[in-house]
């Protein structure tokens, strides 16, 4: 049980309160930073571990999943999954600085939860040339997230829309020849937008869920039904797979911000760590699940995204199931790779390896922080801020190049 906030003295707190080590857990049993935080999720009403794990796999593997063998092909098939191993690391790195930082800051302030925004807002606090604009910093960390979140439902409503399209079409006719995607169609089909609208009521219904054990069973089914669905998609991979391998090991430099963009867009599940944390039944079982999790996502994404372009080589298309037969009931997606690249370029890469290095600096800068640390948090938003910058100047660049095509080859068509 949480001990009361009036028997808590924080008047000194930054000077008794270390920053902590880097391989210090999150939460250790019986320290004091875990009696003083108090959760909202502790005790019988709040998530389990398996729950919490299902939300966290269920939060991360998404259509960014999909993507990743052509982002591979855009790294190279040697320097593509290195880079997603390190990305890997280095996120969930970033996740765990992250809790560390809120739990340090909410036992401080004698808050029971902040929120990423809150956090950023009273760490720069701590900064005085940024103390009289932490209100920014706040503003600034929710409209990312808001970005993010708005461009993660974006494309999943344009592919459940368009998946679903897709198989009531096939349902609705018949295949002549599964080679030669011969198919005849029954009934007229409509445009995805009809499907959006099909779906816009349920979607406003799971919206108001607002507790996580609920969404449990949810989640499991989302699971396992994406689960079946990878199987498939891993039985044509390695099925296709031409010998020998003869594809390069290294991709072109101009594309790697496309990868980066892509690679940076499935991994960016930092949103979603704070509420979990904060929802479980025992809150110091989190670091468990959040390096079980991200270890299982890593060694999917890594395996996705090399058995894809393997299987498939130089023809992988934006999402791998484009390269599925039609009478796999493959996803028509047009541009989706762009997509992914641009919104992880945009937000994902400051949410999850800009901004929290830089919120465990102004954090505990005046708490002991060593010198290596501070370095290592500085090289970490660096590379966030260059896969920024250079990810979306190339999304944008290709979108446009692509789109004039596009309007030339119809303009040529009309003439």
């Amino acid at each position: 049980m949480a001990t009361p906030k009036s028997n808590i003295d924080f008047k000194n707190f930054s000077r008794r309160d270390e920053c902590p080590a880097e391989d210090e857990p999150i939460l250790s049993p019986g320290s004091a930073r875990q009696t003083e935080y108090e959760r909202i999720g502790g005790g019988r009403t709040g998530s389990s571990f398996f729950q919490t794990l299902i939300h966290l796999l269920k939060g991360n593997i998404g259509t960014g999943l999909l993507g990743l063998p052509l982002a591979v092909k855009n790294a190279g098939l040697l320097l593509g999954p290195f880079s997603l191993l390190a990305m890997g690391i280095v996120a969930v790195h970033c996740m765990n600085l992250l809790v560390k930082c809120v739990h340090h800051l909410s036992a401080k302030l004698g808050k029971p939860f902040l929120s990423y925004g809150d956090a950023v807002e009273h760490g720069m606090e701590n900064v005085s040339w940024l103390n009289r604009h932490s209100l920014w910093g706040r503003r600034v960390v929710n409209l990312f997230l808001n970005i993010t979140q708005l461009g993660f439902c974006c494309v999943y409503f344009v592919f459940l829309s368009d998946n679903v399209k897709q198989v009531v079409e096939t349902a609705n006719g018949t295949t002549v020849n599964c080679h030669t995607n011969e198919t005849g169609v029954i009934v007229p089909s409509y445009n995805s937008r009809f499907y959006m609208l099909f779906f816009l009521p349920f979607i406003i219904v799971l919206v108001f869920i607002r507790n996580l054990k609920y969404l449990a069973p949810l989640s499991f089914f989302a699971n396992i039904t994406m689960c079946v669905s990878l199987v498939f998609i891993y039985y044509y991979c390695l099925t296709n797979i031409p010998y020998p391998v003869n594809l390069p090991l290294a991709g072109r430099g101009v594309d790697y911000p496309l990868f980066f963009g892509t690679a940076i867009f499935a991994f960016e599940g930092i949103g979603v760590v704070l509420p979990l944390e904060n929802k479980m039944q025992n809150p110091k079982d989190f670091t468990m699940v959040l390096y079980l999790g991200m270890g299982i996502v890593t060694a999917l994404y890594i395996s996705m995204g090399t058995i894809g372009y393997i299987g498939f080589g130089e023809h992988i298309r934006g999402s791998i199931t484009l390269n599925l037969p039609l009478c796999a009931l493959a996803v028509l997606i047009p541009e989706l790779d762009l997509v992914i690249s641009l919104v992880g370029s945009v937000s994902s890469s400051a949410l999850a390896l800009i901004f929290p290095p830089l919120l465990q600096i102004i954090t505990f800068h005046n708490e002991g922080m060593k010198r290596w640390v501070m370095i290592k948090d500085v090289a970490i938003s660096l590379v966030g801020l260059v896969g920024f910058v250079a990810g979306t100047y190339i999304s944008i660049q290709e979108i446009i190049a692509r789109n004039s095509a596009r309007h030339n080859s119809t303009h040529i068509q009309l003439m």
